[in-house]
């Protein structure tokens, strides 16, 4: 084992900004319903609060290595995002906030999002498959 690995240093770091990234969701979720925040960020912020909150992804986890990676990849790039678009006098006020609070909050909206896309992407690929699909000629019709 590296001398990283064994001292705990690399994994209190991935908690810390594990914790973080928790802590950011939560504050940019508040920070969205702020009339200081520009309104592309309250968009932005929206969006990305809804799928990081969301208890359903957008790329299940049980698909190998493709269902971690909008967890470890797109969800940090978002938030990271949507602080650079917030003033940070307001950022530093939420995350505040957003530490009292110690508790992460379930966006419905996102998760009646993601089951949207999931049940229209799924009729999407069964009318593909209809519509192109070939079909078997019987000999018996005239």
């Amino acid at each position: 084992m590296t001398p990283a690995l064994q001292n705990g240093t690399m994994f209190s770091r991935i908690k810390t900004w594990a914790r973080s990234l928790k802590r950011d969701s939560h504050a940019i979720y508040l920070a969205s319903r702020d009339p200081r925040v520009p309104w592309y960020a309250k968009m932005l912020a929206v969006a990305v609060a809804a799928y990081a909150l969301s208890p359903i992804d957008l790329i299940p986890d049980f698909i190998p290595v493709l269902g971690y990676l909008d967890d470890l990849i797109i969800v940090p790039f978002g938030i990271w995002l949507v602080v650079s678009l917030i003033p940070e006098e307001i950022m530093v006020e939420y995350r505040v906030k957003a530490d009292e609070a110690g508790r992460r909050p379930v966006s419905r909206a996102g998760m009646i999002a993601i089951i949207v896309l999931w049940i229209l992407g799924a009729m999407m690929l069964g009318w593909i498959g209809y519509a192109h699909w070939p079909r078997p000629e019987f000999a018996g019709r005239n």
